[in-house]
């Protein structure tokens, strides 16, 4: 044999050994089993897996949503298991996203959270103050799917929620009544809420 077909034949030993790694590789990654679990869930009017909200402290009280970076909404959406609690007041309360159901027009939050209990066979605090659910049911140390949450305004009074999830970052996820004038389902600052409380 002649130097030349020596240098062929070795090339296309080669190129045939590379084509056979190749196809293993392959066929070793499509006979993996692909185990994937789904979560089936009914999507809320406001999808925390849409865009990261967050609540924009520098816009006072109009609880502006702002886009966060992608990262955080990867994160988001990574945790969006947590964001469709199965509790019957989270339920309740995500049925009126998007309206005002008690057809006040200022400091309603409170109002909402008591028809919320209420239509969940509870009873409320019979209070339109936020920081009246401070002392209601029982005080839980962090988030939990259907709790509530009190939080404060600084000097221009409280505002309450339940929490319908928590974000990767640990931030609850809460509806809310009177955010923006309307019942929302947003991401608040953990460090904002000052009391859980599970309801009785």
């Amino acid at each position: 044999m002649h130097l030349k077909d020596k240098r062929k034949n070795t090339l296309i030993a080669l190129l045939a050994v590379a084509a056979l790694a190749t196809v293993s590789i392959a066929t070793t990654a499509d006979a993996r089993p692909r185990h994937v679990k789904v979560r089936e869930a009914a999507a809320p009017s406001v999808s925390p897996m849409a865009v990261d909200h967050r609540y924009d402290l520098n816009n006072g009280d109009t609880g502006a949503v702002v886009q966060s970076s992608h990262k955080a909404t990867r994160r988001a959406a990574a945790s969006a298991a947590f964001a469709f609690g199965s509790s019957a007041l989270v339920a309740e309360a995500r049925r009126h996203v998007g309206t005002n159901p008690t057809g006040m027009s200022a400091l309603w939050c409170a109002r909402f959270m008591n028809m919320v209990l209420e239509r969940s066979g509870r009873s409320g605090t019979g209070s339109n103050m936020a920081s009246s659910f401070a002392s209601y049911g029982r005080r839980i140390a962090g988030p939990q799917v259907g709790a509530i949450a009190v939080m404060s305004r600084g000097k221009r009074g409280g505002h309450v929620g339940i929490v319908s999830g928590i974000d990767a970052s640990g931030n609850p996820i809460i509806i809310s009544g009177n955010h923006n004038r309307r019942v929302a389902e947003t991401v608040y600052p953990r460090g904002r809420v000052y009391a859980y409380v599970m309801p009785h």
